[in-house]
């Protein structure tokens, strides 16, 4: 998307996620509904709508109850938060702390954690170059 502004690393990051995402699904010839939960990290706000806005482009349709973001989990709507956390550290908080505590429950019997990264430098941002971003995808299943 072009996005060179490190204080919107929500919307650098979405469109890897939204990538990684697409690729699993087509890759294990998978639908959506296949997961009781689907967590990217950290995207924060803004950044998880245009996710949801990129994947319904794209034709892949996640209920809002499915779909859900590590850092929202965290921050929550109540807080003003000006700068989020590491993706991958979001992710591995959520997941390992939170989502997998609720699977042991039983209210999950699939999940798909989606740990979002940027290559930033301050080289980078200088030269007004956009942020390289990336996204790991692991399964969670019992």
């Amino acid at each position: 998307m072009g996005i060179s502004d490190p204080f919107n690393m929500g919307a650098a990051m979405a469109p890897a996620a939204v990538s990684t995402i697409e690729a699993h699904f087509k890759d294990l010839e998978i639908e959506p509904d296949y997961y009781d939960l689907i967590a990217t990290g950290d995207l924060g706000k803004v950044g998880h709508r245009i996710a949801t806005d990129l994947l319904t482009e794209h034709g892949l349709i996640i209920s809002p109850e499915k779909f859900t973001d590590c850092g929202l989990l965290i921050y929550g709507d109540s807080k003003q938060v000006f700068a989020g956390g590491s993706g991958c550290a979001c992710s591995a908080t959520v997941t390992y702390g939170h989502l997998l505590n609720r699977m042991k429950k039983g209210e999950f019997k699939r999940m798909l954690i989606i740990a979002t990264g940027a290559l930033l430098s301050p080289m980078s941002y200088q030269q007004k170059e956009s942020i390289p971003c990336i996204a790991h995808a692991v399964s969670f299943e019992m």
